[in-house]
């Protein structure tokens, strides 16, 4: 074992407390040998989202709690043996070690074992975990519905949470304001492997936005309607997760409506047959075709004027992105005025 020294800063990356903590060597630990099982579940950052939104869409009032020294109160089930820490050594017997009994930060095992007895715990007052989400639990009686949602730490990517009789808001102001300092943002094309970049946006009772993303292709695609195809099935799969996520709160939903620009995308789902033009897909891309066929999702077009993931994937002029930031239900800050929200919050 040894001692670390270290200062404990919260989301505005404030220093609130000056820790000393003695952690085991857990570099040293051997699998098979001295732990079995070292993954914790962690929540996705969507399912947060998707808690908090249907705390306001229920009007719920949402309570964030905090396990001090959380790592040392659950028991072991293998047998660890650390060396006496420093200014600890018994005189009389300077060479034996300790056998841990429960575990202590630092070893392999520790985010398992606390993640083991907190749901052991749940599970022992009535709750039940999520079908898909291991850190999601519920409780139900009588038609009340009580539900926990953990988390490796009380601090998840810098996110500020405030909650008011108007709604719960989150923000990331002074996350996003070291993004800004540190990095020299720029954005261009991908010219060298011309590959397309998949966008697509998720909402919650249509105003409340849970999920977002833009990320490049993993394949270079021949046209435009195969992109917006490929698009498609990357946010359906997206789409498939919250269905089911949302069960485990007492929601069941068919016929989604899933919302595209381009008529050739929709045509490429709509056709049973595979062409010359479309052959060569991945088929991993085409499970969106059996989802609207059993009416799970259902496709609609929409204008290109009225496509709010337009936001994540074009060069829009300063008013149409002040726009879509407005119907996604976001406030577009200047830096300065980041640096007061960041403030505010401190």
């Amino acid at each position: 074992m040894k001692w670390l020294w270290k200062n404990k800063r919260d989301e505005e990356n404030t220093v609130i407390r000056n820790k000393s903590r003695l952690v085991a060597k857990g570099y040293a630990q051997k699998e098979g040998v001295d732990f079995e099982e070292s993954f914790a579940p962690v929540a996705r950052l969507e399912a947060v989202r998707l808690f908090i939104a249907y705390a306001a869409h229920k009007s719920f009032t949402a309570y964030q709690m905090d396990v001090k020294t959380k790592f040392l109160y659950d028991p072991l089930k293998e047998e660890v043996y650390v060396n006496q820490p420093d200014g600890f050594v018994d005189p009389f017997h300077p060479d034996k070690v300790y056998h841990l009994k429960k575990a202590l930060y630092g070893v392999k095992q520790a985010s398992r074992a606390w993640y083991d007895e907190l749901s052991n715990f749940l599970v022992s007052k009535g709750f039940s975990k999520g079908f898909i989400d291991p850190t999601l639990f519920i409780t139900k009686h009588r038609g009340d519905i009580l539900l926990v949602q953990i988390y490796v730490d009380d601090i998840i990517f810098g996110i500020q949470i405030h909650q008011s009789p108007r709604g719960i808001f989150i923000n990331q102001a002074k996350y996003a304001q070291e993004i800004l300092i540190k990095h020299d943002l720029d954005h261009a094309g991908c010219l060298d492997l011309r590959k397309s970049t998949s966008d697509g946006i998720q909402f919650l009772g249509g105003d409340k936005l849970v999920s977002w993303s833009s990320k490049k292709q993993d394949c270079t695609l021949m046209s435009s309607a195969e992109a917006e195809y490929v698009s498609l099935s990357a946010c359906c799969a997206q789409v498939l997760w919250m269905r089911t996520q949302l069960t485990d709160y007492g929601f069941h939903f068919d016929k989604i409506p899933m919302y595209c620009d381009s008529k050739a995308a929709i045509a490429i789902l709509c056709n049973p047959v595979q062409h010359t033009r479309t052959k060569h897909i991945d088929v991993r891309y085409h499970f969106i075709k059996e989802k609207v066929k059993k009416g799970i999702v259902e496709l609609f077009f929409v204008e290109t004027e009225y496509q709010l993931a337009d936001l994540f994937t074009k060069a829009l002029p300063e008013e149409r992105f002040k726009y879509l930031v407005r119907r996604l239900g976001m406030r577009c800050l200047t830096p300065d005025e980041l640096e007061v929200l960041a403030n505010e919050s401190a």
